[in-house]
């Protein structure tokens, strides 16, 4: 029940109560001078018929006139509260900077509204300083990380160095090369939220990015002798940016390899749905709890339950695929049976006018 019907409610109930006492106070009146014998009986019932038609003359109509007259006062009142809510429901951390709508009159709602504005420009700023210090934290990285990774190389390539010693290097190497993963998507996440990264939109055929990913994924699951099929792959082009759309699906195919069971399946499908392209990829696995299912795009967001033996991820790689797909207009959505398999589904709008390939 909202505040206004309750509010309504009351204010009636408060109506006819005063109405009926006002009522009883009469006959209780008429009924003490009877007592005392200051009125006859043909008075007294004459009084009483007054009585009951005012009650029912003007007494119900004013209580329906309170009642219309409270639900229109108490919506006028309660409007900027209903508007209020409506802004801060659609509020989110890119337009953190759009004002709350105010009244301007001063009153205890107006001076509301100015402070929730006031606060969301300082949790925008909050925001902007740490997406500022992410970007050139991640930056100043990738300097040192090169020259490290330049300087094991080297070392490498000496062939004077022992085998144990080469062996330390390797692992250091892969480290680096982890690492250096890690900086690359923080620094693409960093420059996504503050605008900075502007796709190179063109009609792409998706069907050849999925058979070349297809591929990809073949190559990417031969160690773990993990079965990958193309199920279908309808010629669909979208518009969209090709290096962005690769980037895409290699992080999904590499999820599927990764958290999947040797011996796993991988399932590949493309399809045309209404005016959407449709593309899902199953694996099999240990599957995401369904508690957690609504956390896998957090970033470093990761769930052991959730994961294979090949726990190499940083948990970065679902969080840029969200802003891939968000970047393109589409919506990506994972369903997950623990124990049994996991379904990644990608719908992208596609071109209204097919191009036919040459």
């Amino acid at each position: 029940m909202t505040i206004r019907t309750r509010l309504t409610l009351w204010y009636a109930a408060i109506f006819i109560v005063s109405l009926l006492l006002i009522g009883l106070s009469t006959f209780w009146e008429i009924s003490e001078q009877v007592r005392k014998g200051q009125h006859k009986h043909s008075q007294t019932r004459h009084a009483l018929d007054e009585a009951s038609e005012m009650v029912f003359r003007v007494g119900l109509p004013a209580v329906a006139l309170a009642m219309l007259g409270g639900w229109w006062l108490t919506r006028r009142a309660l409007s900027p509260v209903k508007a209020l809510a409506d802004a801060i429901q659609k509020t989110h951390e890119h337009n953190l900077r759009e004002p709350l709508p105010r009244t301007h009159n001063g009153d205890e709602l107006d001076q509301l509204a100015k402070v929730f504005n006031d606060t969301l420009l300082r949790l925008d700023d909050s925001f902007n300083r740490i997406r500022e210090f992410t970007l050139h934290a991640s930056h100043e990285l990738k300097t040192p990380l090169t020259v490290l990774r330049g300087e094991i190389e080297t070392a490498l390539r000496d062939e004077t160095i022992s085998d144990a010693a080469r062996e330390r290097a390797i692992s250091q190497l892969e480290e680096l090369f982890r690492l250096t993963r890690i900086v690359d998507g923080l620094t693409l996440l960093a420059k996504a939220d503050a605008g900075q990264i502007a796709l190179q939109l063109e009609t792409v055929r998706l069907d050849e990015l999925i058979r070349d990913n297809f591929a990809d994924t073949q190559i990417l699951a031969a160690p773990q002798n993990i079965e990958v099929k193309l199920e279908s792959c309808t010629e669909i082009f979208v518009r969209g940016d090709r290096h962005r759309l690769r980037q895409l699906l290699l992080n999904l195919s590499d999820n599927a390899v990764k958290y999947n069971q040797p011996q796993g399946r991988i399932n590949l499908d493309l399809r045309r749905v209404g005016g959407m392209a449709e593309f899902t990829i199953v694996n099999t696995g240990a599957g995401i709890p369904a508690e957690f299912l609504s956390r896998v795009f957090e970033r470093f967001f990761r769930v052991d339950a959730a994961h294979g033996t090949a726990g190499e991820g940083c948990g970065l790689g679902l969080s840029i695929a969200q802003w891939i797909v968000s970047a393109h207009g589409g919506t990506i959505e994972i369903i997950s049976e623990p124990e049994n398999s996991t379904v990644v589904t990608v719908r992208l709008p596609g071109e209204k006018t097919e191009v036919k390939a040459v």
